[in-house]
């Protein structure tokens, strides 16, 4: 089963601990909402996206675990050394979502545009299939927004995929540098009005238009930030839902 339309889960949320170190990990609610957007039922399909962390095995493996002890059936898309199935279109409209880890984004969209893996992605998307990510993963489907893939102070980032027609902050009370960044960047006409997430928080598309914002943590908040005619900085907290766990 696929999403009636077009359906992306932008977020600030990873894995959550499981208790037994650092790669034993479990997964929060937000992953069974996306699985329930794309009306996937009890044994979900997932794609595993980890591009953006250089397809690092020991991630793999925990996100493997993580998926799998919930009862999902994981899958991966790995592009180093090359890629790990021969027809990437088909292999991401076969799942019912498809999750793309926090890295660095801009290692993300290069070898993603020079594998094909945007286009892919975009015919998934338009198929139905949800796409849900966090940090990387979460702004890679937009205009932009800023990035530490090249260390700190963090950069903006203008020509991720723009899926979404905004820019977008993630991590966006965690990192101290990341509102102040964001709205110099929107003031300045750098990027285009957006949203942002706090940590535990994500936010709902269908289509270009945002319909829910999420949260696993109890107090968290969603954002919406618009430039002013005279290039000061509005932003707005959003009603977010606390998914209970």
């Amino acid at each position: 089963m696929t999403a009636p339309v077009p359906t992306i889960v932008a977020t600030s949320i990873g894995f959550l601990p499981a208790g037994h170190g650092p790669r034993d990990l479990r997964l929060g609610p937000a992953y069974g909402h996306a699985a329930a957007r794309a009306h996937a039922g009890d044994a979900p399909r997932v794609c595993i996206v980890a591009t953006a962390l250089g397809d690092a095995p020991d991630w793999l493996s925990a996100m493997y675990a993580a998926f799998g002890r919930a009862g999902w059936r994981p899958s991966h898309l790995a592009l180093f050394p090359e890629p790990n199935v021969a027809d990437i279109t088909e292999h991401l409209l076969a799942q019912d979502v498809v999750w793309v880890a926090g890295g660095s984004v801009a290692n993300l969209l290069a070898l993603w545009r020079l594998h094909g893996v945007d286009r892919c992605m975009q015919s998934a998307w338009q198929a139905g299939v949800v796409l849900m990510g966090v940090s990387a993963g979460s702004l890679c489907w937009f205009v932009g927004g800023t990035t530490d893939s090249f260390g700190l102070p963090l950069r903006p980032v203008t020509n991720a995929l723009g899926f979404l027609p905004y820019s977008n902050s993630p991590h966006h009370d965690a990192e101290e540098q990341r509102r102040p960044t964001i709205h110099r960047l929107i003031g300045e006409g750098a990027l285009p009005d957006g949203y942002a997430t706090d940590n535990g928080t994500g936010l709902v598309f269908e289509g270009v238009d945002l319909v829910d914002c999420i949260s696993e943590v109890d107090g968290a908040k969603t954002w919406r930030i618009i430039r002013r005619p005279d290039g000061t900085i509005d932003e707005t907290a959003l009603p977010t839902r606390f998914l209970p766990g």
